[in-house]
């Protein structure tokens, strides 16, 4: 089934369309939502939730209409707010049962289920302490936790990882795998952060301004390209390896380019086997040390570069 469907959304503010004409069909998985602040990813989210109304198309979530039926998606779904909502006085054990509660768990489930949550996102010896003492990784934490107490079939992540140091980020990528893996629980999750969507999720959609770009699997973005990424070492008799392996590779006919010590080569068509072998014996025959020679593999980022061009050329015209 597709856990969300839209059509023809849109979201008019007086100065600002913060959607417009979305649709889009969401199935089941770890699905990511990308798009620069102020793309209109937040504002999705309170629609699905059935918290704000749309100024024209459709939408449901699990099958449900978000505007009929809200409390009902909300009962289905959890929420992680992007914003830091959280009572400092409180411990994580009492807000999560608190949460649990509001969701219409019975009071002894809901301390079963929260101690469970809590040890499942890495917060159970610090359950007791008051949240205001709390760095910024855990109360992100928290915030997971009361999306995930009531056990529901979605949960909307907006902006997970805000806030988070490099190792905080790869602990919540980490979580918000295990969330489908483990639970079979599928994700809805927004960055402006190219690279975490890439690494978590089985389908992304790309949207701007409010408008959707692409819809499409991260297998299909990230599909390997006809260039190869070529990095050397340097050694005591060649010392700028990537400099001599871009001179010879050049008097060898090949196209490439230069990006700090990594080097594309152009390897396509019927070419591509003598591609490869000729970076080899370049390589060998100045006696460099190969460190990788693999596809090159597309980038999201692409996408709105792609996206800005046409633009351009659309503009220009």
């Amino acid at each position: 089934m597709t856990v969300i469907a839209t059509e023809s959304l849109s979201k008019r503010f007086p100065r600002v369309t913060a959607l417009d004409r979305l649709t889009v069909g969401i199935e089941p998985g770890v699905t990511g939502l990308v798009g620069a602040n102020g793309a209109g990813k937040s504002t999705l989210i309170k629609i699905l939730l059935g918290l704000s109304p749309a100024t024209e198309g459709t939408a449901t979530v699990l099958g449900l209409d978000v505007s009929r039926d809200g409390s009902a998606i909300r009962e289905r779904v959890g929420y992680m707010p992007e914003h830091d909502c959280l009572p400092p006085d409180v411990s994580a054990t009492e807000f999560v049962v608190h949460m649990a509660r509001m969701s219409g768990l019975p009071p002894t489930a809901a301390r079963e289920r929260t101690a469970d949550t809590l040890r499942h996102v890495g917060l159970y010896e610090e359950r007791y302490r008051p949240i205001g003492g709390y760095s910024t990784g855990m109360k992100q934490r928290v915030k997971l936790a009361q999306a995930l107490v009531h056990d529901p079939q979605l949960v909307f992540l907006d902006e997970p990882t805000n806030g988070l140091d490099p190792v905080g980020r790869d602990d919540m990528l980490g979580l918000i795998r295990r969330i489908y893996s483990d639970f079979g629980i599928s994700v809805f999750v927004t960055s402006h952060l190219l690279g975490e969507l890439e690494r978590t999720s089985d389908h992304i959609v790309v949207i701007d301004g409010g408008k959707l770009l692409r819809s499409s699997s991260t297998s299909d973005f990230t599909g390997a390209t006809t260039t190869l990424a070529v990095e050397v070492t340097d050694t005591d008799a060649t010392p700028d390896g990537t400099g001599a392996l871009r001179k010879a590779l050049s008097e060898a006919g090949l196209s490439l380019q230069a990006d700090g010590h990594v080097l594309y080569v152009e390897a396509a068509g019927d070419q591509a086997d003598d591609t490869y072998d000729t970076v080899r014996d370049a390589v060998a025959e100045l006696g460099l040390g190969l460190v990788r020679m693999e596809q090159r593999r597309h980038r999201i980022a692409e996408v709105f570069s792609d996206h800005d061009q046409q633009q351009g050329g659309s503009d220009a015209a």
